[in-house]
């Protein structure tokens, strides 16, 4: 009987049963843990005062979020040092996100439930997000403006958030004239810099072209003068005005409006609120630019580089990629070269991608980039141009890695295509090139389409390769702007992959970053399913269209 059984197939069956399922149920496992962490993050936690009796006997008061909760065994406590009472069973720990590492040197820290004396959730505290140190948790206790109190205990949340968002209309202004205009400025001072110093080196530097130069110079300089007049008087504007808070040890603090980006009470707020709250949070994670070592603020600069570097790549990759498939499958002569070029292009599919990385850091970069600024870029020396990372040369290292998942798929949807076709349309009179062209690439587009957005999907989630060829951690711009040629490809960039991978690994608040990390991963989870859903939709729409003739 056993023996039969195992003869018929059925145990092979039942395990890759059990095989798939095991694999989705880790896949919707991980998925879950991403999407519970990474929506949960922009909900507004509540905040709690505790009474919390210290090592040393004294009971002190604490305004922290409840981050997570730890329960450990009795007998597990007793040996790691943990002083225990005789009729606990578990050692229950709160660990609680306490802020004002600027008062305190700390973000974090643990709690054991059995010295809480008390806990209660009073609707005065508040929540300060700050541009540098973290949140603030405290009580409001007045507002200033130039060393004068505007309002004090009731009256002063009214009056905060008034003056917070009047401070935040004049930090829009200040980011603007920064960013574009007096950035604009620099720009023009260095291209004019580059310019002099090419008609130097081609000797054609003459009175003429020094006073051009020099005028040009001075009317931006002008330019620069007035903008500086116009930032200080908005510094000026913010800096005197500043919120007065006591913390939980009740020592007053003057916080700066100009640091402040939000202040909000999560316990006096109701779900309309709460749920307006979080999506003003979760459109500044998708449109701001980082904050606190890109701990905190939104990952705008991440998204643009992954999409812009995708959008490249797949530019790239296409054309070369379907040309190599429909020359192997139309073109060559099927032979011993053709078989070993095909086991070639599927072993290059299995080569990790750090060594794509290295390959396009020795060639791209060094080699073909350090000529690339010798025979056009000799006035920038020593400053590199093209010769070192950027957006081009991570969107070409990344062409050729995804280069074989094209190759494989086109020339597989070639195959697909009946040779009779091919056969009917060069009886009626049409060249090769009109066959290939008209009939044999449309019917083959499903297969295309597929290669190509799943090469996108894997490069989008591509970071081994990127952190050599042009990713960074913080981009000061972005590689396309309102300056001339407007597309820098020369320009490193943010990505999503590699943001995820700095934030969790490299950040000073590991802690702080944490709720970021997984906000992060399923943004970038979403992109890689929206693309393979297209993928799908694409390559259906495609078959049916073009099914009757295959038929």
């Amino acid at each position: 009987m056993i023996s039969s059984w195992f003869k018929s197939g059925s145990p092979w069956i039942w395990l890759n049963a059990a095989a798939v399922s095991a694999c989705l149920i880790m896949i919707i496992g991980v998925l879950g843990l991403i999407v519970v962490r990474g929506i949960g993050h922009f909900w507004p936690a509540q905040v709690t005062q505790f009474s919390y009796q210290e090592a040393d006997g004294q009971v002190k008061t604490i305004f922290a979020e409840i981050v997570d909760t730890s329960v450990t065994p009795a007998a597990a406590a007793k040996i790691s040092g943990y002083k225990m009472a005789d009729n606990e069973e578990d050692l229950v720990q709160y660990q609680i996100k306490t802020g004002n590492r600027d008062v305190t040197g700390a973000d974090f820290r643990w709690l054991q439930e059995h010295n809480i004396k008390s806990q209660d959730q009073p609707t005065d505290l508040m929540v300060v997000e700050r541009r540098e140190w973290g949140n603030f948790y405290g009580q409001l206790v007045a507002v200033k403006e130039n060393g004068k109190t505007l309002a004090s205990d009731r009256q002063a949340w009214p009056v905060a958030k008034t003056k917070i968002d009047e401070a935040l209309a004049v930090y829009d202004e200040i980011a603007h004239l920064e960013k574009k205009e007096i950035g604009a400025i620099n720009y023009s001072l260095e291209q004019l810099r580059l310019k002099g110093r090419s008609l130097e080196l081609k000797d054609q530097l003459d009175e003429t072209a020094k006073v051009s130069i020099e005028n040009e110079k001075t009317e931006l300089k002008k330019q620069y003068e007035q903008y500086q007049i116009q930032l200080r008087t908005l510094y000026q504007k913010i800096r005197g005005a500043s919120l007065v808070a006591k913390t939980d040890s009740g020592k007053e603090v003057d916080i700066s409006l100009a640091k402040v980006v939000m202040i909000y009470q999560p316990n006096n707020m109701n779900l309309f609120q709460k749920i307006g709250h979080y999506f003003s949070k979760l459109a500044e994670f998708l449109t701001d630019d980082p904050r606190e070592a890109n701990t905190e603020g939104g990952i705008f600069p991440a998204i643009f580089g992954t999409i812009m570097m995708v959008l490249i790549m797949s530019i790239i990759v296409t054309p070369f990629g379907v040309i190599a498939a429909v020359y192997l499958r139309e073109y060559a002569k099927q032979g011993f070269t053709t078989q070993l070029i095909r086991i070639a292009v599927n072993n290059l599919a299995g080569v990790p991608s750090v060594v794509y990385g290295v390959f396009g850091l020795g060639f791209f970069v060094y080699i073909l980039g350090g000529n690339i600024d010798k025979l056009f870029y000799p006035e920038s020396a020593p400053a590199p141009v093209f010769g070192t990372p950027g957006l081009l040369w991570a969107s070409i290292t990344l062409a050729l890695l995804t280069l074989p998942v094209v190759i494989v798929a086109t020339e597989e949807g070639l195959a697909r295509i009946p040779k009779s076709i091919r056969e009917g349309s060069l009886a009626l009179g049409a060249t090769k090139f009109e066959t290939l062209w008209n009939t044999v690439l449309p019917m083959a587009s499903p297969a295309i389409m597929t290669g190509m957005i799943l090469a996108v999907a894997r490069a989008a989630g591509e970071v081994a390769p990127l952190m050599l060829v042009g990713v960074v951690k913080l981009a000061p711009t972005l590689p396309l702007d309102g300056n001339a040629p407007f597309i820098h490809l020369d320009r490193k960039f943010m990505h999503l992959g590699f943001h995820i991978y700095d934030v969790g690994f490299q950040s000073p608040n590991v802690e702080a970053a944490r709720p970021l990390v997984y906000a992060t991963a399923l943004l970038l989870v979403l992109v890689i399913i929206g693309l393979n859903l297209s993928a799908i939709i694409i390559r259906n729409n495609l078959r049916e269209k073009y099914r009757a003739l295959e038929g």
